[in-house]
């Protein structure tokens, strides 16, 4: 096998055309870890305010039940 480049350095210039060819694959990369980590972060996000407006309704439920007038019971005597 037969390396096509004489050093690590030519490897890196790619005849001077290696600027272009690094930036295409720095963006390629960074386009590919944002598919994979915003939704993720999303997915955080709304976990939290799902949790947060649970406990918003189920405070306004107690908050409601302890406003209205407890039914008297009558005796019997």
């Amino acid at each position: 096998m037969q390396f096509q480049f004489d050093s690590f350095a030519s490897f890196i210039a790619m005849n001077g055309h290696g600027p272009y060819v690094w930036v295409s694959y720095a963006v390629a990369l960074l386009v590919l870890v944002a598919l994979v980590v915003l939704p993720l972060l999303r997915q955080r996000q709304l976990r939290r305010d799902f949790g947060r407006q649970m406990r918003q309704e189920e405070a306004r439920r107690r908050a409601a039940e302890n406003r209205q007038p407890q039914p008297e019971h009558a005796t019997a005597s």
